[in-house]
């Protein structure tokens, strides 16, 4: 008889003890599922850049994914076409704002879609940006301005032109998920090489003719694969690449082009060599500097 009760006391317990397992996963399962849910809403996945933003939309990292040019919605697709197509082929799109024979792209390669190159994504969201040039904030207008006028050696098209809004809308398609002033790690070069010495453009000039002229010619003037950089159809004095620090970490991370294996020493002498060389001299189309003629209280913005 104690037997038998003790078997139905031990039924009670294990039903009883069933019961409660049911109504506490009952009540916690909708906890669980809201959990969650808020964890899904909180880290969703862009899907135009690959990153994963935060509900607040900043991103937790950023990644390179440039849409292609063709991709753009119907409404812009044509002047972000016409963007592409002015990188790439510069002298036939722009051709009265161009005084030598280079193109955005070489450069920018793939009018500034490809990583490994001085890139374009990103920038719509970096601009407007303090210029030490200009001593004053510019926005892409201004600088795309600057490099018609120092790198094309040419004239500065109007802000209001549709070469100068084309590149508008075709930077800020390839730049599409990136929030502005996001950090953007694949932007820009280092500004040298670091190396404690000056170039020696006697060695840098055996460097060009063992490397470099079979793309650019023995005289440095160019072929139907690569741009001139010396000449009257290069750059002019007031680019960016007749700076030596800036073409010498151009030319040991980038070239020669799709295999680049300069050492930093040949680079920087290479870039010595190929700045001792004669070019245009620039000559501005519009004024560098901006005014400062608004005052602004010493207070501050209110």
């Amino acid at each position: 008889m104690k037997k038998l009760y003790f078997s139905l006391s031990l039924v009670v317990l294990l039903l009883l003890f069933g019961a409660w397992l049911v109504s506490f996963f009952q009540w916690t399962s909708p906890t669980i599922q809201n959990s969650i849910n808020t964890t899904a809403s909180s880290e969703t996945v862009n899907n135009a850049t690959g990153s994963i933003q935060s509900d607040q939309g900043r991103p937790l990292s950023v990644v390179f994914n440039p849409p292609a040019p063709e991709d753009a919605p119907a409404k812009i697709r044509e002047e972000v076409m016409l963007g592409y197509k002015i990188m790439t082929e510069t002298k036939k799109y722009a051709g009265e704002y161009v005084g030598d024979n280079l193109s955005c792209t070489n450069c920018h390669f793939d009018g500034g879609r490809a990583r490994e190159t001085l890139s374009l994504v990103g920038v719509a969201a970096k601009y407007p940006a303090y210029r030490g040039r200009r001593a004053y904030t510019a926005d892409l207008g201004l600088r795309t301005q600057g490099c018609f006028e120092r790198s094309m050696n040419g004239k500065a098209p109007a802000l209001d032109s549709q070469i100068i809004q084309s590149l508008m809308v075709y930077y800020h398609w390839i730049s599409k998920g990136i929030p502005i002033y996001e950090n953007v790690p694949w932007l820009g070069i280092d500004h040298d090489l670091k190396l404690k010495r000056k170039p020696d453009v006697i060695a840098g000039k055996k460097v060009f003719q063992d490397v470099c002229a079979r793309c650019h010619g023995n005289n440095g003037h160019g072929t139907e694969i690569a741009p001139p950089l010396w000449g009257e159809h290069s750059f002019n004095d007031g680019a960016g690449m007749n700076r030596v620090r800036t073409f010498s970490v151009f030319t040991w991370r980038f070239m020669p082009k799709s295999s680049p294996g300069l050492s930093k020493d040949q680079a920087l002498d290479v870039a010595g060599y190929v700045h001792a060389q004669p070019r245009p001299h620039f000559v501005a189309t519009h004024p560098n500097k901006i005014k400062r003629i608004i005052p602004l209280e010493e207070e501050g913005v209110r």
